[in-house]
């Protein structure tokens, strides 16, 4: 059962590893063999997009294939039946793409939520209704120098910057107060559409190293 806990112990774990990988795909099979083979590289934290092709079912086989400790979320989760439908999937966060009524659904259930918001106005209504932490999406249109530019008169909230977010970015991010970086189609490629799994596993390791300085423990 979600506890009231959970929000703060799941911001937690993505502040001490710092990445947040995004599988959105067209080809299940080739969703979950992604999954898994950035599990096995290490990732602990994964946002499974509810446009992937099945995407209900993909997070139930990655929750069941999974290692142990692994967390397994879902993304573009808009509405109060889609944070049920997750939560029923056995995912055990949402992310959204906007200040959605999902937001205070998922406060409500204790179900951690990290909410899609790109202005001052946004962050704060979406943390006033109980977001665990702000996605700032997307990211790319102001780059580090916007987020520093927020974190300045919001520096409690936690940020992760979400949106065309590579190695170099990533580190930018960090540098400028960002807990986290969601990585999608920069760590992804076409892995989730049945590309190459060493290619992936190339660039999580890519990843992982440029994050480690971050990284606590």
């Amino acid at each position: 059962m979600v506890g009231s806990s959970m929000p703060t112990e799941f911001v937690d774990h993505l502040t001490a590893t710092r990445l947040l990988a995004i599988i959105r795909g067209a080809d299940a099979e080739a969703s979950v063999a992604a999954a898994l083979a950035l599990l096995d590289e290490g990732f602990q934290l994964l946002e499974i997009s509810l446009n992937t092709a099945n995407a209900l079912e993909v997070i139930a086989r990655v929750v069941r294939e999974g290692p142990e400790g692994a967390r397994i979320g879902a993304g573009t989760v808009l509405t109060i039946d889609d944070v049920k439908r997750v939560r029923d999937a056995g995912g055990s966060f949402a992310v959204t793409p906007a200040v959605a009524q999902s937001v205070a659904e998922s406060a409500r259930l204790g179900f951690p939520v990290v909410a899609g918001a790109p202005t001052p106005t946004e962050c704060v209504s979406a943390m006033e209704q109980g977001a665990a932490a702000i996605k700032l999406f997307p990211a790319s249109i102001g780059g580090p120098p916007y987020l520093k530019a927020l974190r300045d008169p919001l520096p409690s909230i936690p940020f992760v910057a979400v949106g065309g977010v590579g190695v170099k970015e990533m580190v930018e991010y960090f540098e400028v107060g960002a807990i986290a970086a969601g990585l999608g189609s920069p760590l992804l490629g076409d892995a989730a559409a049945g590309g190459s799994l060493t290619a992936l596993r190339d660039r999580a390791r890519r990843f992982h190293e440029a994050a480690a300085p971050w990284v606590e423990g």
